[in-house]
């Protein structure tokens, strides 16, 4: 059979499947059909576009672009990054191929920030576990919100500001007080303080921003670390509270809850990292799809590393 005895629809299935499925080369393709090698990479482009032919990129790295491109026309990002979620197993493997990304992107940066702002917690963990020594050169780290725990259990805020420096050939600035502390008036104290206050200088003004919301949930690093309990974690609930930015709880619309609890909260503002240069937003998981959307949607992140179902997610929402 040639190419004279098939419709142009039955030409173009017959050439990507030889091609495809068969694994013969253009020219052998071309000499059973009589066509010339030209004519069969014609058709193989024909066969794409016509949607006969659908070649999809299956590694792990892989960028989903067009979803990236979606999501940043959508939300005005400065710039997105989607990673797959096929094939993974479970919500921490997915965390990992996120903060993969994530920790690439930093590399990537250019120019690299001189200083970086970053809160702790699992995903920042994971991020920190995968950066490579030489990420950066002489970056300066800073912790932009309180890491001390309240229970026996530490938390691995300085572990993970501290591993980000050491691989980027710089320097670390912890903030060394509670996320949460128990009156307002402790936290103006702590804020007075002048080395406290020092640390907070700097973070506020840093070159970029590194965090991850936080979903609002009973086993939340909040909770383990002894600032919440589960009744306050309803009350949040109740509030309208979708989940938590640097230990700031924010609704549906990016706006803070319970103000009596952000008054006791420590660290950098929301406005704080909606005016950074580089506010990068490390999100995984469908238990963070209504804080990622209430993230991006008021614009307290201008860049989102995330998976392919969150940015879904994030293109579905009205």
């Amino acid at each position: 059979m040639d190419a004279d005895d098939l419709d142009y629809e039955d030409l173009l299935l017959r050439v990507a499947e030889m091609y495809y499925e068969g694994d013969q080369t253009q020219e052998q393709i071309g000499r059973k059909l009589h066509l010339t090698r030209w004519k069969v990479g014609r058709l193989l482009a024909e066969a794409r576009t016509a949607g006969i032919v659908r070649i999809e990129i299956v590694h792990p790295r892989h960028r989903r672009h067009a979803d990236e491109r979606a999501v940043i026309e959508r939300y005005g990002l400065r710039d997105a990054v989607v990673v797959p979620a096929d094939g993974v197993d479970g919500e921490v493997e997915l965390r990992d191929r996120v903060a993969g990304a994530a920790a690439r992107y930093l590399a990537d940066l250019s120019p690299a920030p001189r200083t970086l702002g970053v809160s702790w917690g699992r995903t920042l963990d994971a991020v920190a576990a995968q950066v490579q020594p030489g990420w950066a050169r002489g970056v300066h780290v800073v912790q932009v919100n309180g890491g001390l725990s309240r229970t026996r259990r530490p938390t691995s805020a300085s572990d993970m500001a501290s591993r980000l420096a050491h691989h980027g050939g710089g320097t670390v600035t912890l903030l060394s007080a509670p996320a949460i502390v128990e009156k307002d008036t402790t936290r103006e104290a702590l804020e007075s303080d002048r080395s406290v206050a020092g640390v907070l200088e700097l973070a506020r003004h840093c070159g970029a921003f590194l965090f991850s919301p936080g979903a609002l949930a009973h086993d939340s690093v909040l909770v383990e670390s002894g600032y919440l309990s589960s009744a306050d974690v309803d009350g949040i609930a109740g509030a309208g509270g979708v989940g938590d930015v640097v230990g700031r709880f924010i609704d549906g619309d990016g706006a803070v809850v319970q103000d009596e609890l952000d008054r006791r909260t420590l660290g950098v503002t929301l406005d704080d990292l909606r005016a950074g240069p580089w506010s990068i937003a490390v999100v995984a998981g469908a238990a963070k799809h209504r804080v990622c959307r209430a993230v991006v949607a008021s614009r307290i992140c201008n860049v989102l590393i995330t998976d392919h179902h969150t940015a879904a997610h994030l293109l579905e929402a009205s």
